[in-house]
């Protein structure tokens, strides 16, 4: 008796998955066109001066979007980007001295990151686990998988023991509080 609702229950799962499986892959789409971009200019009315009986109402009325063949006569430029965000030629974002100064103390302690992003993750996790007085061996640990995560990372020089606590001690000597 037990079998037969066992094998009842998992047709009845079955079905209900296929039911919600198949209400899921509808490719029923409501969009009737493609979006355009409409601006609308609007200028604001002039205050009124002590003399003048009626105040003015200049405004320009709607425009019409463009058609998608017409070229428009205002060219939008777009914001210059914040040097926070430009990359170097390789695609990773230009580095401040404070970084250049940490990979450059790595380097000299005997550890070349693949990607400076990978060293400098793991200087800001230390950073922050001092900030909020986490463990100092609870930090090693989440900074020994990050660097052993690298893809450069030779275990024939050193263990990823080692390679964490001296990720740990010069972030905290030469990037944490800079």
């Amino acid at each position: 008796m037990h079998g037969t609702r066992g094998k009842v229950f998992g047709v009845v799962a079955a079905i209900a998955a296929t039911g919600l499986l198949a209400a899921c892959g509808s490719n029923d789409s409501t969009a009737k066109s493609t979006p355009t971009l409409t601006t609308t200019k609007t200028t604001a009315a002039a205050p009124a001066t002590p003399g003048d009986a009626t105040p003015s109402t200049d405004q320009q009325a709607p425009q019409a979007a463009p058609d998608a063949g017409t070229p428009s006569s205002t060219v939008e430029r777009p914001a210059p980007v914040p040097s926070q965000f430009i990359t170097t030629p390789n695609g990773s974002p230009a580095l401040s001295d404070k970084e250049k100064s940490f990979l450059d103390d790595l380097k000299k302690a005997g550890i070349t990151p693949g990607s400076p992003d990978i060293a400098i993750t793991a200087a800001n996790l230390v950073c922050q686990g001092k900030s909020e007085n986490a463990p100092q061996d609870q930090i090693i640990t989440y900074v020994t998988a990050i660097a052993g995560s690298d893809p450069s990372f030779d275990p024939s020089k050193m263990t990823v023991e080692q390679a964490g606590k001296i990720y740990y001690d010069v972030a905290s000597k030469s990037y944490c509080n800079k």
